[in-house]
């Protein structure tokens, strides 16, 4: 049953990652960091084709053997909370709400700026 729940957890993992990579505003690492981490407690294929995948694979393994997250992906991260902070204004969010969201946008845009851009990947 616990294997079963890691599992389900691991595909809404996968799907919420896809989702980000495809809408501006939902972030795609974390959701696959998340999934990994479920697969890895449910199904060792599931594990191995993540980590393996050519397009999410190089995000999971810089980050677990570097603990790094590559420049452009930093950038996209970054302009995503700016955006997503100048809509909030924009709408008229209430002024304790807009600090709020700059103070937790601001330390997750610190948290990201701060984590090495591990290895340079080689000239294709």
């Amino acid at each position: 049953m616990v294997r079963l729940l890691w599992l389900a957890f691991g595909g809404v993992c996968v799907g919420l990652a896809i989702a980000g990579a495809a809408l501006p505003l939902l972030p795609t690492t974390p959701f696959l960091l998340l999934a990994v981490f479920a697969f890895a407690r449910s199904s060792q294929r599931l594990h191995d084709w993540l980590v393996d995948h050519r397009h999410f694979g190089p995000m999971i393994r810089n980050w677990r053997e570097h603990g790094g997250i590559d420049r452009r992906s930093k950038l996209l991260a970054v302009a995503a909370m700016l955006v997503a902070l100048l809509v909030s204004w924009a709408v008229g969010v209430g002024p304790r709400l807009l600090l709020i969201q700059a103070l937790v946008l601001g330390a997750s845009a610190t948290f990201i700026l701060t984590r090495p851009d591990g290895p340079r990947r080689p000239e294709s």
